[in-house]
């Protein structure tokens, strides 16, 4: 803010002006007619001394202002040049803060990038452990398979040796006179058929007349039978478990005719 400039008092010009006009008055009184040049001289100084005099406060007035004015504008550009030092070192915390967050977030980046790796590494391992218990669990399983399959093997062999030995027993006792013997074994060897049937184990007896089929069928000596050959009785059953065909069943086939 800026004050009005304050010049010098008028008064001593004006009187020094009024000095000067006095003389350039009494010096045209006294000049002669016409004016040598020397009185001419004199007056143009005395009116040119009076003009200087007059105007000389006026431009100390207008000088003062003009240095005021820019001792004004200095202050201001010093005020603002201030107001940039501040600036300046408002920008400077800001950038430290900026660079001490940035800092922070590149920390935090690089422990999450961490806590992602570790993480990786133990989703690998645990992968690799369940791999490793799924193969173990598969190993185990597949053993534990063929054991149950062997098991089933010698438990399918046992019953059907059991049960061929049945119905040669039962054969046996239809052959005999005793036919109450007889139908006492047949019931028997009813029930443990029945009980096998249950365990899925299923026993085939093919009925006199039947044709032969080689892929149920079969000859007791091991022979090829003839063409359109009938079978005559069943010598052992077969046997089918779940629906597949563990035997063939072992039977005669009639005589052909003769040509």
């Amino acid at each position: 803010m800026t004050t009005a400039a304050k010049g010098p008092a008028f008064w001593p010009f004006l009187l020094v002006d009024a000095l000067f006009f006095g003389l350039g008055v009494i010096l045209y009184q006294g000049a002669h007619r016409p004016l040598l040049w020397w009185e001419a001289a004199g007056l143009i100084l005395c009116a040119a001394c009076g003009a200087g005099v007059f105007l000389t406060p006026f431009l100390v007035r207008n000088a003062g202002s003009q240095a005021l004015a820019q001792a004004g504008k200095l202050a201001d550009i010093t005020a603002k040049i201030q107001r940039l030092d501040e600036l300046g070192l408002q920008i400077s915390n800001a950038t430290s803060q900026w660079q001490i967050v940035q800092d922070n977030a590149a920390k935090t980046a690089k422990t999450a990038t961490d806590l992602a790796e570790s993480m990786a590494s133990e989703a690998k391992l645990f992968t690799e452990f369940l791999q490793k218990a799924n193969d173990a669990e598969r190993v185990h399983l597949r053993l534990e398979t063929e054991k149950l399959r062997r098991g089933e093997a010698e438990w399918l062999q046992i019953v059907v040796h059991i049960l061929d030995q049945i119905y040669a027993l039962s054969q046996a006792a239809a052959q005999s006179d005793k036919p109450g013997v007889a139908e006492q074994i047949g019931r028997f060897q009813h029930v443990c058929r029945d009980a096998a049937r249950r365990a899925g184990l299923v026993a085939v007896v093919v009925p006199a007349g039947e044709p032969y089929d080689s892929q149920r069928h079969q000859l007791g000596n091991g022979d090829t039978a003839p063409a359109n050959a009938l079978i005559q009785e069943t010598l052992v059953p077969g046997y089918t478990f779940q629906g597949q065909l563990v035997r063939r069943a072992v039977v005669r086939v009639q005589e052909p005719p003769a040509s």
